[in-house]
């Protein structure tokens, strides 16, 4: 049941939860585990999302050179590596995080506009899921390691 679906910067406190994130294989191909982008770098900020203040979802934002690849908007940032722990999937956490996403970004990135992304041909679930919270098809394309990509954006 979701009562309480809340944007948070990653805090060494979720790492347990976040480490015991489990993903099928075909969901495996697009995303990494938390555990693969946890360290908070440099513009790569570890962003977690929680259902009932326990971790269940996770996504980078970055706002380094490699939002270049995908933007010309030099106030934009670009979103990686959203995934939802498996047995917390089907619940509408996903959903409801990104529909967070603005408000979020403008409280903890002031001078941020725009978030882009880029989402695999193949991913349906992940497109109808940024389509649904606002982000539009740019209509440009990328090839990435596992085939082509949408690029997606959303306006802030």
């Amino acid at each position: 049941m979701l009562v309480d679906v809340e944007l948070n910067h990653y805090k060494s406190e979720y790492f347990d939860s976040l480490k015991e994130f489990s993903l099928p294989e075909e969901q495996e191909q697009f995303t990494a585990l938390p555990l693969e982008n946890l360290e908070a770098a440099n513009e790569k900020y570890p962003i977690v999302i929680l259902n009932n203040r326990k971790p269940v979802g996770f996504f980078v934002l970055h706002s380094s050179a490699r939002v270049n690849d995908y933007s010309d908007n030099p106030k934009a940032m670009l979103l990686t590596a959203l995934s939802i722990n498996y047995s917390e999937q089907g619940k509408g956490i996903a959903k409801r995080g990104m529909e967070q996403l603005k408000e979020f970004v403008n409280d903890s990135f002031p001078t941020c506009n725009e978030i882009v992304l880029a989402v695999n041909k193949r991913n349906i679930g992940a497109q109808k899921l940024y389509e649904k919270v606002g982000f539009q098809d740019t209509g440009q394309r990328k090839m990435g390691k596992i085939g082509e990509q949408f690029i997606y954006r959303y306006s802030l």
